[in-house]
């Protein structure tokens, strides 16, 4: 049959498969495919470490190499580490503030750019996640950060919560340093949400829980089975935060793994306990080595087993 067929290449030659356009004196360097050869293919395309630019606001895109050298380029700029001037004056903003070089030591993902005077996050640049909340979200990436006055509260929201793409983007670049460690990897994202979902379900039932206990309820009912119509305080409180709340009634209930409810006995009594611990430091912690009384009151039980319970403390 291939005599019948006629075989064309695979990229025209009018296709530009990486284009640099960076004034700088690394772009001589820099590698641009022929276009003369329209027979080229990508696979060959090669990449010179040399040729990457260190400065983080003169750089281009990370999605803007070829995808066949582009972990390349994530393995040279990772050999380099963050951009970071010694010896180097900061210049001044509109505000009198500059840069200071100590945030270095508490950010590892930071770095400067002499060329914007700016702030950049290097994990965010390499590995940031496609995700339709980053829309808008290219400070730590493309402009640079500049307002100094508000810096260390801005680089601490970047970082934001556990599902942030900052958190994200930290974790493939972790998986793709450690190579020795990928297949763990593998599941990465899946890992990622399960993380997620156990921290709001274990959220929810500690705050029924508290409530229960402020409150001097009990936690127990009758007959918790599912198609009981009072299945106790707990258990129905922590139905009733979930119908109300979508994100907890997406990680609870049938949503949850069956081994992973956190509504068993056993793991309310050990809340409880965690619950009293906290408390009796809060307390120590207020009375310190000070004078205190005790109101204490005492009862019996239908088997006449004495119980104490202390009121409060003064």
């Amino acid at each position: 049959m291939d005599k019948f067929l006629i075989k064309r290449p695979r990229f025209p030659s009018s296709t530009n498969t990486h284009v640099l356009n960076l004034n700088s004196a690394a772009d001589s360097n820099a590698f641009i495919p022929d276009t003369n050869t329209p027979t080229q293919k990508r696979a060959n395309i090669e990449f010179n470490p040399d040729s990457i630019i260190s400065d983080p606001g003169a750089r281009i895109p990370i999605d803007e190499y070829d995808v066949n050298i582009r972990d390349q380029v994530r393995r040279a700029y990772i050999a380099k580490g963050p951009f970071r001037p010694v010896d180097y004056t900061f210049p001044k903003n509109g505000d009198s503030r500059t840069f200071q070089a100590n945030w270095f030591g508490e950010f590892d993902w930071l770095e400067y750019s002499i060329h914007k005077d700016a702030a950049f996050c290097m994990w965010c640049y390499l590995f940031n996640p496609k995700r339709a909340d980053n829309s808008g979200k290219n400070a730590f990436t493309t402009t640079g950060f500049k307002k100094w006055k508000k810096a260390l509260n801005k680089f601490r929201s970047h970082i934001g919560l556990v599902g942030s793409s900052h958190n994200e983007a930290t974790r493939r670049y972790q998986a793709f340093k450690n190579q020795k460690q990928s297949i763990s990897h593998v599941f990465s994202a899946q890992g990622h949400e399960i993380e997620v979902d156990y921290r709001r379900r274990l959220t929810a039932v500690l705050t029924v829980i508290q409530l229960l206990l402020r409150q001097g309820f009990g936690f127990r009912g009758h007959d918790e089975s599912s198609d009981s119509l009072n299945k106790g305080n707990f258990l129905e409180i922590l139905e009733w935060h979930c119908e109300n709340n979508v994100g907890v009634g997406k990680a609870s209930r049938s949503n949850a793994p069956g081994n992973c409810q956190l509504t068993s006995p056993k793991v309310q009594k050990e809340l409880v306990r965690a619950c009293a611990s906290e408390t009796r430091s809060l307390i120590f912690a207020d009375i310190g080595n000070s004078f205190f009384t005790l109101m204490v009151d005492e009862s019996r039980d239908i088997g006449k087993h004495r119980a104490t319970s202390l009121h409060r403390f003064s």
